[in-house]
């Protein structure tokens, strides 16, 4: 294919892209759902799975193997906005007077679909073979299947909590908080199991990577973020300039990081949480702002990207079979250990249990973590598309979750105090600390 006809084909691609992926979010979102339902439902649509399938000419036209490397590099640099701007966001003052509560939450789950997920890829071994894995698991492997059970997305959980009126209420703040201390851990897990897979292109021993990687995070803390701060707040470039930089910075520290094995994910999330806020604490609207916007509208290529690899076609008994077992593992091991560690915080049966059900949400976050697993060799092609079903699942499922804990509190409260339900603030009161809208890009 020459140059001429790859690029008409990558911007008829573009277009069909941008137009069904956006158009599938918008769909969902007037189903009640969160954003990326229909975005991840309209790239598998667009995947080989469906569209290959049903018109197999089209799907060839639109996407021939010529153009894959473009599409990838789209995603990626997608992906880098995106983790860039949850970075920036993160912010663990919101703990507040909740602290404990929030890291007993976080450690419980953690630990406890943790444990599932690993003791469920030793135990059940046999099914995992007949989708595709190898019969003795590395550790890395059995790692990362726990893994996969425990992240918790950030971004899609905030926008349920203010879709739902929790943001100024305990369980929303307890909620948040404790999945942005849980995401940290999860992704210091994965970074730990991919410097284990052997997957650095410089072909250096884990060893080697751990020190390079130890050193890299110390400079950027140390040297870095000094330097950002004198830069940003001294010099007070003109807000096209600063995203520019920044944006550099960012692809920078995701290209080291890739470098070492560890995916684009940890250097753009690290370039984020080193990048100072404005003098007053607040974040900079004319930083975030861009960034949201560019990575709403480039997010579809990844979507497109993950369908690509999602194949229906072996999803045969002991694939399904697989996925509902591990769906409702991922559901029942998130919201009972959510539950139980907000009760012994002092939260109210209810207000726990709206704690756990939004800690079930995963959404982009997990499909992140399951594409640097697949391209670290942790996943089989059929598991992964077993476990991006479980995250839509999960996803699907938070909504109604909630809403059902919702009418089981109107149902046992007095009507005086039912107005609102599980929105209502108790046990403390109202919280503090608001809840910022980390890293929501359109409800992901």
């Amino acid at each position: 294919m020459s140059a001429d006809a790859m690029i008409t084909h990558f911007v008829g691609a573009s277009a069909l892209i941008l137009v069904a992926a956006h158009a599938g979010g918008w769909l969902a979102r007037r189903l009640k759902q969160p954003y990326i339902v229909g975005q991840l439902s309209a790239g598998i649509a667009l995947g080989p799975s469906l569209l290959g399938s049903t018109a197999p000419d089209a799907y060839a036209m639109l996407f021939p193997e010529e153009i894959g490397p473009a599409l990838t590099g789209f995603a990626q640099f997608a992906l880098v906005v995106f983790l860039f701007a949850v970075g920036y966001e993160l912010d663990l003052k919101l703990l507040g007077d909740r602290a404990r509560t929030s890291l007993t939450v976080a450690l419980a789950s953690f630990v406890v679909p943790m444990a599932a997920g690993c003791g469920g890829a030793l135990l059940f071994r046999e099914q995992l073979q007949g989708l595709g894995m190898p019969r003795d698991l590395s550790p890395a492997m059995v790692v990362f299947a726990g893994i996969a059970l425990t992240i918790t997305a950030v971004p899609v959980l905030t926008a349920i909590v203010r879709e739902n009126g929790l943001s100024r209420t305990v369980p929303g703040v307890v909620a948040v908080s404790a999945a942005g201390v849980l995401d940290a851990v999860c992704w210091t897990v994965l970074a730990a199991a991919l410097m284990d897979s052997g997957g650095a292109e410089a072909g250096l021993g884990w060893p080697w990577r751990v020190t390079i990687a130890v050193g890299f995070v110390t400079v950027m803390v140390l040297a870095a973020r000094p330097a950002l701060r004198r830069l940003l707040w001294r010099t007070r470039l003109e807000p096209s300039l600063r995203l520019a930089l920044l944006i550099g910075f960012a692809l920078g520290s995701a290209w080291i990081t890739h470098s070492l094995g560890l995916h684009v994910i940890f250097g753009a999330l690290l370039a984020g949480v080193v990048v100072p806020r404005e003098e007053d604490g607040t974040l900079d609207p004319d930083l975030l702002r861009p960034l949201h916007e560019v990575s709403s509208l480039l997010l579809p290529f990844f979507f497109v990207v993950s369908g690509q690899s999602v194949a229906l076609s072996s999803m045969d008994g002991t694939g399904w079979a697989v996925l509902l077992v591990v769906t409702a593992l991922a559901v029942a091991t998130k919201i009972g250990s959510g539950t139980f560690a907000a009760r012994l915080g002092g939260l109210d049966r209810h207000d726990a249990q709206t704690v756990g059900v939004l800690l079930s949400a995963r959404g982009l976050t997990e499909l992140i973590a399951l594409g640097a697993g697949l391209q670290a060799g942790l996943l089989s092609a059929p598991l992964y598309t077993v476990l991006v079903f479980m995250a839509l699942a999960t996803t699907l499922l938070t909504q109604p979750l909630l809403l059902l804990t919702h009418r089981l509190a109107e149902r046992e409260r007095p009507a005086t105090t039912a107005h609102g339900g599980a929105a209502l603030p108790r046990q403390g009161g109202t919280a503090t600390a608001p809840v910022a809208d980390a890293g929501d890009v359109g409800g992901r």
